[in-house]
C-alpha cells in the first residue's frame, strides 16, 4: 500500500496545482468581463468567519501541494518558495481574528479590482505560468 500511496499523493499534489491554475484563469477572465462580480466574489471570502477559515484551509491545500509537487515543474523553486508563502502567511491568519481579514479585503479588493485590465492579465498569466510550469515540468 505504501508504494501506490506516493503516486497518488503527487497525482492528487499536481490535480490541485492544475486546478489553482485553472482558477487563476478564470478569475482574470471574470475581472475582465464582469468586475462586478469578480469583487463580490474576493469580498465574499472574508464575509463570515467559516468563508475566512474555508479560504484559508484551501489556501494551505494549495501550498502544500505546491510544495510537493514543485520539484516536477519548471522553476520549481519560484513555486516551492509560493508553496512555502501561502502556507506561512495562511496560517499567520489563523491567528488573527477573522473580523481584521475582513477589514482588509474590504479595503485591498476595490484597489485591485480599479485596475480591473492589469488584474484580469495578471490572473491569466499566473494561471497560464502555473499551467505551463507542470505541462514543461522541471528540466533539472
Amino acid at each position: 500500500m505504501a508504494c501506490h500511496a506516493l503516486p497518488m499523493i503527487e497525482a492528487l499534489a499536481q490535480s490541485v496545482v492544475f486546478l489553482t491554475g485553472l482558477y487563476f484563469c478564470a478569475l482574470g477572465v471574470a475581472s475582465l468581463f464582469l468586475p462586478g462580480e469578480t469583487s463580490q466574489f474576493l469580498l465574499g471570502f472574508a464575509g463570515s468567519a467559516r468563508a475566512h477559515y474555508a479560504e484559508l484551509m484551501i489556501r494551505i491545500l494549495v501550498g502544500w501541494s505546491l510544495i510537493y509537487f514543485a520539484p516536477h515543474m519548471s522553476v520549481s523553486v519560484a513555486f516551492w518558495l509560493f508553496g512555502w508563502t501561502l502556507v506561512i502567511t495562511s496560517s499567520c491568519l489563523f491567528l488573527l481574528p477573522w473580523q481584521m481579514h475582513r477589514r482588509f479585503a474590504q479595503w485591498a479588493v476595490p484597489q485591485a479590482i480599479r485596475f480591473k485590465t492589469l488584474f484580469g492579465l495578471c490572473s491569466l498569466a499566473l494561471g497560464g505560468v502555473v499551467i505551463a510550469a507542470i505541462t514543461y515540468g522541471s528540466t533539472t
